[in-house]
């Protein structure tokens, strides 16, 4: 079957993360199996791993590329915990993308980047009811400026300057339209001037941080003793409330949940880099279960 998805920090992953063979993995955001492949191809056991996805394509090819034996789950990565739990699964391995995946960002109809023109979508799950298109076409001006400076992390001067400017532009149907009304304001750098922007009308749009937020402290629950967990993070708001969450974890001397193994965050080598450049922002954070 053709890789729809490079996985990002692959080979790191499965350093800090040891797989051995027999060993029960939780992917929580499985996306297109990526790094699940090579995990399940060292641990060989399918009926005691998991795979959670809450977009139905990469449900769909999940369930094509991995065998029947394997659970997966098509939910927020929050809910399908909190289903684990209340089934009482354990695991020797859990990992964690919260990247966006390149199906995603390249299939224009899914409205998440502003490189390809397409509806201003930005769902990763398509069945639940808000879009970006209610975001940028319904929000107050002010509410659109908190959104860009809490989730974009914008300057609060140009967070507001581009809220005034998408308002004076209404209504704004596609992603190409949102991404010329930005750049009208901006002056370009290395960085495109919509990607802060995108980013948070694509965090609200999931309720991305807080379900991360939720989800980190039953993590542990789910792991067996010396069980590793791995969680990837691609911009400072999500590292942040990985590192902080790593640290409190691990700070309670013997009654430390965790234990961390990574000091710092690993990220990605040149020769990836080459390859894909949508690593560069890739964090990788590990923890074992004391």
């Amino acid at each position: 079957m053709k890789e729809l998805h490079n996985p990002v920090l692959l080979s790191e992953v499965l350093a800090y993360l040891e797989p051995h063979p027999g060993e029960k993995y939780l992917d929580l955001t499985a996306g297109y199996g990526g790094h699940a492949s090579r995990i399940l191809d060292v641990t060989r056991n399918y009926k005691d791993s998991c795979l959670i996805d809450r977009d139905e394509f990469a449900i769909d090819y999940l369930k094509n590329k991995f065998p029947s034996a394997i659970k997966i789950i098509n939910q927020d990565f929050y809910s399908a915990v909190l289903q684990l739990l209340e089934c009482g699964k354990t695991f020797d391995i859990i990992l964690a993308d919260f990247g966006v995946s390149s199906p995603q960002l390249d299939e224009s109809e899914r409205g998440f980047s502003f490189k390809n023109e397409g509806p201003l979508d930005m769902r990763m799950d398509r069945r639940q009811v808000l879009t970006a298109e209610k975001i940028v076409n319904c929000y107050s001006e002010r509410e659109l400026a908190e959104i860009f400076i809490k989730y974009g992390e914008e300057k609060p001067g140009r967070a507001k300057l581009l809220a005034k400017e998408i308002v004076h532009h209404r209504p704004i149907k596609t992603t190409k339209e949102l991404a010329d009304i930005i750049l009208s304001k901006s002056r370009y750098s290395k960085l495109h001037p919509a990607t802060k922007i995108f980013q948070a009308i694509r965090i609200v749009v999931n309720n991305e941080l807080e379900e991360i937020e939720k989800t980190l402290p039953l993590l542990p629950k789910l792991l067996n003793k010396n069980g590793r967990l791995g969680i990837i993070t691609f911009h400072s708001l999500e590292d942040r409330l990985v590192k902080n969450y790593f640290k409190d974890a691990s700070s309670l001397g013997e009654e430390s949940e965790l234990s961390i193994i990574t000091k710092k965050p690993i990220i990605a080598e040149n020769p990836e880099l080459v390859i894909n450049p949508r690593a560069r922002s890739a964090k990788l954070r590990v923890a074992k279960r004391n």
